[in-house]
């Protein structure tokens, strides 16, 4: 079978300058083609990286070291994010601007009825807050939004704004000013009180605030900062 010579380090010079004899293992060696094995006297380096005392060190520390560069590395991309996609914003949970909302009034109103929700979605109740105000009086979006609607409902004209937050304000009975789909600053003329909303005779505005078909929420929360509306103590 013919093998193949493997060519090992050259010899080395003496001090004279004639060559000395190579060492054990340094000759040519005839190679069948099998990798060296462990303790072959003519690769010591394979002895003594397996084998020896000097070898199981290099070994350990070289494990110890790609270990701790893989930890140094895995931290690395947690702390930094390295290795996602650039330039693609993570969507945010939305927030609820504070303060954006204000008086439709124009200026703060006395409270005439505050609101008072049904136990029932069909049950009677105060859905909203009904705001002093002469006739005539300009009423304003209390926030920035869309009108989602402007007309008659039961025979009472009505305004409506979406926010935009989740939460659509109503106004009545207001002679609207505006279309559905028009976009409206806060604190825009949306319309005009007209009287007869009460049976009282007080001319007040009805505010209604609500974050869904039929759930309703206190409209003077809006407000920043907050309406602190004192009881009679019983």
């Amino acid at each position: 079978m013919t093998g193949v010579l493997t060519a090992l380090p050259p010899a080395t010079v003496s001090s004279d300058g004639s060559p000395t004899a190579p060492g054990p293992g340094s000759a040519l060696r005839e190679d069948s083609g099998s990798p060296p094995e462990i303790g072959d006297p003519a690769f010591p380096e394979v002895a003594s990286a397996s084998t020896g005392p000097t070898g199981s060190a290099t070994s350990a520390t070289s494990l110890s070291s790609f270990f701790t560069e893989a930890s140094l590395i895995t931290r690395f991309i947690e702390e930094t994010g390295a290795g996602a996609q650039q330039g693609v914003e993570q969507p945010l949970e939305p927030r609820r601007p504070r303060g954006r909302y204000q008086w439709p009034t124009g200026a703060p109103a006395a409270v005439v009825e505050g609101f008072d929700p049904p136990a029932v979605v069909w049950g009677r109740g105060h859905r909203g807050v009904d705001l002093a105000a002469a006739e005539g009086t300009q009423i304003r979006s209390a926030a920035a939004g869309t009108v989602v609607f402007a007309g008659t409902v039961a025979g009472r004209p009505v305004v409506s704004v979406d926010h935009g937050d989740g939460i659509r304000t109503t106004y009545e009975p207001v002679e609207p000013s505006v279309s559905a789909g028009e976009t409206v600053d806060a604190g825009q003329v949306i319309g005009t009180l007209l009287p007869g909303h009460r049976s009282d005779g007080v001319c007040a505005l009805h505010w209604g605030a609500r974050t869904g078909p039929k759930t309703y929420i206190d409209p003077l929360r809006l407000l920043e900062p907050a309406v602190i509306r004192l009881k009679p103590i019983q």
